[in-house]
């Protein structure tokens, strides 16, 4: 082959090669439960949301299969919160109330929340702490004041923070607890605990899903994006591996007890 055919080949092969290996990254694309767009116009359609395609969220540059320390996985689940976070910004959540009794919203929510702590805190519900950290605090979790949680986290780096009964990490601790109006001062109580935790709910779309506004199976993958003991519809956590997380749920019973506590 003459030079001058030698460069036209090997610039046909370069192209070739790259079409190839361009293919797994376009099928490796992730999708979002909820339109991005969705609940950030003025007035909220009545349509089912459409599944949107979005840039990965992990705020760590080597990806999701790299997530191992308790810095990364925390970062990492905070990046996915606070995302649904901003999908909601604005609602107050008070379509849960016109679309059910209030009787029977309360009761629905205090079902969710209950099955959501089984599978993250166990017998110790109110008091519980991630087994993983090494570290404890001093007393026990409901006996604390916001300052002092803030304070155990600053004095352990390293190690994962999750505590209460809805297994709050540091970042989205201090996040709800500022848009609830909470001081550094106030008692890590059962009662802010669950007020905390509604706030996590109307993130994941509580409201809209009992309006009908999305679907119970949208909300479902929301809430596992919330909380790692819960399975997404594929059966594994949304953290699946990641610094040892799983799902304690099969996804068939998820969808059982969700059925029974949010009927069609």
């Amino acid at each position: 082959m003459t030079r001058q055919g030698a460069a036209p080949a090997l610039l046909a092969l370069l192209l070739l090669s790259f079409a190839v290996f361009a293919r797994p990254l376009q099928a490796a694309e992730r999708f979002s439960i909820v339109n991005e767009g969705f609940f950030q116009q003025g007035a909220l359609s009545s349509a089912q949301p459409v599944l949107a395609r979005h840039d990965p969220v992990s705020v760590l540059s080597s990806g999701r299969n790299e997530v191992t320390g308790a810095a990364d996985i925390e970062a990492e689940m905070e990046a996915v919160q606070s995302t649904l976070a901003s999908l909601f910004t604005g609602r107050s959540g008070t379509s849960l109330f016109r679309a059910l009794p209030r009787g029977k919203a309360q009761d629905a929510v205090a079902k969710l929340m209950q099955l959501i702590a089984s599978a993250e805190a166990g017998s110790a519900q109110y008091d519980a702490v991630q087994h993983a950290a090494r570290i404890r605090p001093g007393k026990q979790p409901t006996a604390m004041t916001l300052g002092e949680i803030y304070d155990w986290i600053a004095r352990t780096p390293g190690q994962q923070h999750a505590i209460g009964r809805y297994q709050f990490i540091p970042a989205t601790l201090k996040r709800l607890a500022k848009k609830a109006g909470a001081k550094r001062g106030d008692v890590f109580s059962p009662k802010l605990q669950d007020r905390l935790a509604h706030q996590l709910l109307e993130e994941a779309g509580l409201s809209a899903m009992i309006a009908k506004e999305m679907s119970r199976t949208a909300f479902m993958n929301n809430l596992a994006k919330i909380w790692a003991g819960l399975p997404t519809s594929n059966g594994k956590s949304y953290y699946h591996g990641l610094a040892g997380n799983r799902a304690v749920l099969s996804w068939a019973r998820f969808e059982e007890e969700m059925a029974q506590i949010f009927p069609s």
